[in-house]
């Protein structure tokens, strides 16, 4: 239930929260991208900021992601904070050289004179079918660079609280989030709330296998934690919150308890984030079973039924884990019915 000092949100709203918040306490705040301004106000996010905070702190840009990520980059070292919308990741890849190349590297090269808060809002994830440009996870490539951090809150109150101590921070960040979690709700602060980087959450406590989540497959892992528990196997999902920096060592003392890891990514196993994870764990432990679980190595499908295999989900997390956790029993698969129920159960959050 929600504490006087909180009440239930939705990821959304949390995120509207973090902005009109910030906006309100910080004059250099400002937030920009191609339809910011639109009466939808990116599912919400953004709505009635600009009729608070006028035009010129919140505004629509052109179809030009490398000249406006020039433009936030140059207002983040002349001193301001800006936030910058891309409706979806796959079009950050017009702008690699902005961020790569300068938004990174400013701080080292001019000897730490040089500061760039910057914020860029970037949306992953399927909701209709939209296809191969529209529904990556690129995330482990900004996880890649130095200099850039890389954010993934999977709920409503680390929504807020990332989004707040992202503004702050005085480096970049990425801010990854998932489509899907925007009608999922969670106990919020109704107080501004700062949610630490570099400090993973255990969503669920459990003896027998270690689960972790990336950004929307941390709901998944949690449902697919209950399906195990209805056949006896008690699963410890953990939610990274930040992927740049890591808390390893979370995960680490999590898999050295339970002897197995299942790493799952909203994005491709191939150089991704949990083959990131699997390497560092796999470095630092012996005895530890490890499997990796995300997208389907080939482009992703438009088509629902294509999409079921293309994406873990629930059923196939829990069969997976079920094999790690009992390699001599025979196969478990969940009950259809429970599996398609678990899809549509709302995540409220650990909190």
């Amino acid at each position: 239930m929600s504490s006087p000092e909180s009440r239930t949100l939705r990821y959304v709203d949390a995120l509207r929260e973090a902005f009109e918040q910030e906006m309100e306490r910080d004059s250099t705040v400002f937030l920009f991208g191609l339809d910011v301004d639109d009466h939808l106000g990116i599912q919400g996010s953004t709505k009635g900021l600009l009729e608070r905070f006028g035009p010129e702190r919140v505004f629509t840009t052109p179809l030009s992601e490398d000249a406006m990520t020039g433009v936030a980059i140059g207002a983040a070292m002349a001193g301001r904070r800006p936030v910058h919308v891309h409706i979806r990741m796959d079009f950050m890849l017009l702008c690699m050289n902005q961020l790569v190349n300068i938004a990174a590297k400013a701080h080292y090269m001019w000897g730490g004179q040089v500061r760039v808060p910057l914020v860029v809002r970037s949306m992953v994830g399927k909701s209709w079918g939209q296809g191969a440009q529209h529904s990556q996870g690129l995330h482990a490539l900004f996880a890649h660079i130095p200099g850039l951090k890389v954010v993934a809150p999977s709920n409503a109150h680390d929504a807020k609280g990332c989004m707040i101590a992202a503004i702050r921070d005085d480096n970049p960040v990425i801010f990854m989030e998932h489509r899907l979690l925007y009608n999922t709700e969670a106990d919020v602060p109704v107080a501004p709330c700062e949610v630490p980087f570099g400090k993973a959450r255990l969503c669920t406590r459990g003896d027998d296998i270690t689960i972790v989540g990336v950004s929307n497959m941390v709901q998944e892992a949690i449902r697919a934690a209950e399906l195990l528990a209805e056949a006896g196997v008690r699963a410890e999902v953990v939610d990274p919150i930040s992927i740049v920096p890591l808390d390893i060592a979370t995960i680490v003392r999590s898999a050295r308890r339970t002897r197995r890891l299942l790493v799952v990514d909203n994005g491709w196993t191939m150089c991704g984030v949990s083959a990131e994870i699997a390497a560092r764990v796999a470095e630092e432990t012996e005895g530890v079973r490890i499997r990796r679980m995300g997208f389907a190595p080939t482009t992703c499908p438009t088509s629902p039924w294509l999409e079921a295999d293309f994406y873990p989900n629930p059923a196939t997390i829990a069969e997976t884990a079920w094999a790690m956790a009992r390699p001599d029993a025979p196969a478990w698969r969940p009950d259809p019915e429970r599996a398609r129920l678990a899809w549509q159960v709302q995540f409220k959050g650990p909190f």
